[in-house]
């Protein structure tokens, strides 16, 4: 057992990943109950919702979990380039007999400029905060670690690592390319190399002081023995629990993950305004059509939020942010324990084979 299962009491090298809207405090907390480290994410919720949401998690779990933030620059607002993002998804609201809302606005309030989360979770002292998007500022670290918190944060690029290991995290989530949901980086705007999660994973154990979670395209516990292999200290999944039934999932989200759209996933920043890998639906196949600049994150998140409910309304599920990663075909409709217990299972016939070659 690595330091840091040990630290965080785990009894199986797993973490199931903070999915925004689809993760629950039933699925972290079965999870938890099952020796990983279960999540729940507080990226669209304001220090209330989030405090409900960890006192529900505890209420069904003793074990550690995860909670998570979203650390992105707020948007900077642009109206001009608003009303235009409106106005070019105009007739994709027509098709629904809907109109676009007259105004959007930045519906998620980042980590870093909201000090009524950052007081809530500095006096819930969960065992666990991660960090998605970049860092909060040196103070906020330096109390959150203070308060006994186990601190991870994502990283796409070795420069992004070096940052969380300077910045004096615990570990660090090495996010592949193929994952599903928002990419992690610090500055979407930067250029992207678009690493696997197996370079990148071998790529911040060799360089970085700190323990290396694997994040992307892990669906079986084959997968789990390989990220472990190529220097990992856990690997985290999280496609690979939308389709469990403590999910949030809605229904269009399973049945899309249960057909061809599952092989056909798509990098997208047209539903949020960031880049973000989601099922092969109506919406990738409009961003497609569409060369406007889109509004800033996460006010297009707004548009695209108002767009599926016109399109849920016309009885058409397929506008929705059905994020997974590409190894969606592998997964598997199981209760979150089931699951846990299958992959470990997995994992160890895997390395039982290795170790006889």
């Amino acid at each position: 057992m690595t330091s840091l299962l040990h630290r965080l009491g785990l009894a199986i090298p797993l973490i199931q990943a903070p999915m925004a809207g689809t993760s629950t405090p039933a699925l972290a907390a079965a999870v938890a109950s099952a020796g990983g480290l279960g999540s729940i994410a507080l990226g669209a919720a304001d220090a209330e919702g989030g405090r409900a949401m960890i006192a529900a998690t505890r209420a069904l779990t003793e074990k550690a979990f995860n909670v998570n933030v979203f650390c992105h620059a707020p948007a900077v607002r642009d109206a001009g380039r608003e009303a235009a993002w409106l106005k070019a998804l105009e007739p994709a609201f027509q098709r629904f007999g809907a109109a676009p809302p007259p105004a959007i606005h930045e519906i998620y309030k980042s980590f870093r400029a909201d000090d009524a989360m950052v007081e809530m979770l500095v006096a819930e002292r969960p065992a666990v905060v991660s960090f998605h998007f970049g860092l909060p500022d040196a103070e906020v670290i330096g109390r959150l670690k203070a308060a006994g918190t186990v601190l991870l944060a994502t990283a796409t690029s070795l420069g992004e690592g070096r940052h969380v290991a300077r910045a004096g995290l615990d570990a660090v989530v090495a996010q592949g390319y193929e994952a599903g949901g928002h990419r992690g980086q610090f500055d979407p705007q930067a250029p992207d190399d678009r690493l696997s999660t197996l370079a990148l994973v071998q790529l911040l154990a060799r360089e970085l002081p700190i323990p290396v979670i694997a994040a992307g395209g892990i669906m079986t516990g084959g997968g789990i023995a390989a990220a472990l292999a190529a220097g990992a200290s856990a690997a985290q999944l999280g496609t690979a629990f939308i389709a469990c039934p403590e999910s949030a999932a809605d229904g269009a989200h399973r049945a899309a993950l249960f057909s061809d759209a599952a092989l056909h996933t798509v990098m997208t920043d047209a539903i949020s305004g960031r880049p973000a890998r989601c099922l092969a639906n109506g919406f990738t196949a409009l961003a497609a059509t569409l060369d406007t600049p889109r509004a800033a994150y996460p006010v297009a998140y707004d548009a695209g939020k108002a767009l599926n409910g016109a399109a849920k309304a016309a009885g058409d599920g397929t506008f929705g942010a059905q994020w997974a990663g590409q190894g969606a075909p592998l997964a598997r409709a199981l209760p979150a324990a089931e699951l846990c217990d299958l992959l470990m299972r997995e994992y160890a016939s895997v390395r039982a084979a290795l170790a006889v070659r």
